[in-house]
């Protein structure tokens, strides 16, 4: 009833203090310990993560496709020889006649322009790529980064809980060797400190396990602190992003696909009209030994193939882009509008359970560790605010962590074309 009573005063007390903004985490007792900040995450990321190189790789590979769409097509050399190996006059090499010659093919409808075009959206496609690799890879390293530094709190928590069940159990011994209590309650308090002493094994394997992740993303292991400030403040009061969902990447990937397939329908209209051939050459008669030039030009004959069906599947191509281009607009919309609803409601949530409802349990599990050790509450009592305190601390971590999480979603969703794009 004490503790009740106590915990309502204490609660009302905080009610009144302004909402706080950040969580009271875990801080290193020396100050020059090194810490490894989200900012050096990323930044050594973007160095060693494989997506880099990949993206790089693309990028070469768009740009060496504009340098082949701008080349002409190779000239042929030819030689042809004629009236050789036949019947009488020509069973013989007398009359042979050798053709030497080269033959140039001519172009027609735009083809080399239109080559060009589509060459370079497809460069820009690669770079929008190259672009969406990299929020990816920020996004990732940042949930895996928030991922650690929850995993650090929650291991700094169940520490701190198991400091509490070892007081908790030697203040039962002592009530008991004092006659003041059952031995029983010395019994519940081992059971407490045990699974106390668990819970620390699992969050030690728990936190390893997210800075192997971590470590992996950035290329080294992460050994140094985890920068505990930033996983405590909220922005809560911060403005919502004002990214329209048209200067996206997600849309700038969808319109560079929309002008690829422009170019496509470009290209399939120019080869539909045939090219020339010229050619010119030199010819030997074997016979007289004279020499005399020849001139030639070829155009192919469109009977059976004229394009047309190529042109068709570019179009229909086109047609479904500009489809998925306004199915992608919708989506990126929707996403936007979640993700920024998601954002301020674990804003919220986190604001709240790391504001007054946690100074509430601290203090009324403060105040039921003095009662217990003197006498006027119970240990029923003094499991109660304990049991609270730890739920109410790691609701705190569980929701700081939704909060970053969210946050990087919304910035990946709402990453901004970079300049130069257009």
């Amino acid at each position: 009833m004490y503790l009740r009573c106590a915990a309502m005063l204490v609660a009302a007390s905080c009610a009144s203090i302004a909402q706080a903004q950040t969580l009271t985490v875990e801080q290193s007792p020396e100050r020059s310990t090194p810490v490894f900040n989200l900012r050096q995450a990323l930044a050594q990321a973007e160095v060693a993560a494989p997506a880099r190189a990949e993206a790089e790789a693309g990028l070469r590979a768009a740009q060496a496709s504009r340098t082949g769409a701008a080349l002409r097509p190779n000239p042929r050399a030819f030689a042809d020889v004629e009236n050789f190996i036949g019947s009488g006059s020509y069973s013989g090499l007398g009359e042979t006649e050798v053709t030497i010659g080269v033959e140039l093919p001519i172009e027609r409808g735009g083809k080399r322009s239109a080559r060009i075009a589509l060459a370079n959206a497809q460069g820009i496609t690669a770079r929008i790529a190259a672009a969406i690799a990299i929020a990816d890879l920020r996004a990732e390293v940042t949930q895996a980064y928030a991922d650690a530094a929850a995993a650090d709190q929650r291991l700094a928590n169940a520490i701190r809980q198991r400091e509490i069940a070892s007081e908790g159990l030697r203040a039962a011994q002592v009530r008991v060797r004092a006659g003041r209590a059952s031995p029983l309650e010395a019994q519940r308090a081992e059971v407490v400190r045990i699974n106390a002493e668990t819970d620390v094994a699992q969050q030690e394997r728990l936190l390893s396990t997210a800075r192997d992740n971590l470590g992996r993303l950035v290329g080294r292991p992460v050994t140094d602190a985890l920068d505990s400030a930033w996983f405590g403040r909220i922005d809560a009061g911060a403005s919502p992003i004002s990214v329209r969902s048209g200067e996206t990447l997600a849309l700038a990937a969808a319109q560079a696909e929309l002008t690829t397939a422009d170019a496509r329908v470009r290209l399939a209209d120019a080869q539909r009209i045939p090219d020339l051939s010229i050619s010119a050459g030199a010819r030997h008669f074997q016979g007289s030994g004279d020499v005399a030039a020849t001139v030639g030009v070829s155009i192919p004959l469109q009977l059976f193939n004229t394009g047309r069906a190529a042109l068709d599947q570019a179009r229909a191509e086109r047609d479904r882009v500009a489809a998925q281009r306004q199915t992608a607009l919708l989506r990126a919309s929707n996403d936007m509008a979640t993700a920024q609803t998601s954002v301020a409601n674990a804003a919220d949530r986190a604001s709240a359970a790391s504001g007054p409802a946690l100074a509430a349990a601290e203090e009324a599990a403060r105040i039921a560790r003095i009662g217990y050790r003197e006498g006027k509450f119970g240990q029923l009592d003094l499991l109660e605010a304990e049991r609270t305190l730890a739920e109410t601390r790691a609701a705190a971590i569980d929701a700081l962590a939704d909060y970053h999480a969210a946050q990087a979603r919304l910035a990946r969703l709402t990453a901004a074309v970079p300049e130069g794009f257009n």
